[in-house]
């Protein structure tokens, strides 16, 4: 996904605000799950998001989603957030987070979803990671 940073986007620094990430972040993690499962889904948690750079206004903001693990009925997404500056020609990673969203039914009950085709070590190695991290807090 890509946001032009605008100034209706920014504080008063010409920083994105945090809550505006965090908005685009759930947005297109919630694309992902929905994707993958074909059904409503809705945000079940925010397990982590660190901002390590701000987006400046005039910015392009870049955020890649993939999913990382599927349970029966969630799914977690994990988002990178790139600040582009078409000036310069440089990129910098500003933000990640882990997201869990929830399949729903008609009634808006959680409903199961596809498992996740695990094909690449990398792929791999964060599904085992996010499984025994969601072991470890009870939630596997």
């Amino acid at each position: 996904m890509v946001q032009v940073v605008l100034p209706n986007d920014t504080n008063p620094l010409g920083n994105v605000l945090g809550g505006r990430v965090m908005h685009w972040i759930d947005l297109v993690g919630a694309i992902v799950a929905y994707r993958h499962c074909h059904l409503p889904v809705v945000t079940a948690s925010m397990e982590r998001l660190d901002f390590h750079y701000p987006i400046r206004l005039g910015q392009i903001a870049i955020l890649k989603a993939f999913l990382i693990y599927v349970g029966r009925t969630s799914m977690e997404v994990m988002v990178e957030v790139y600040a582009d500056d078409p000036p310069t020609g440089t990129r910098k990673s500003t933000s990640t987070a882990r997201i869990t969203y929830v399949a729903i039914d008609a009634q808006g009950r959680p409903t199961p979803v596809p498992a996740l085709r695990v094909i690449t070590e990398e792929e791999r190695r964060r599904f085992d990671d996010a499984k025994r991290r969601r072991e470890a807090e009870g939630r596997a």
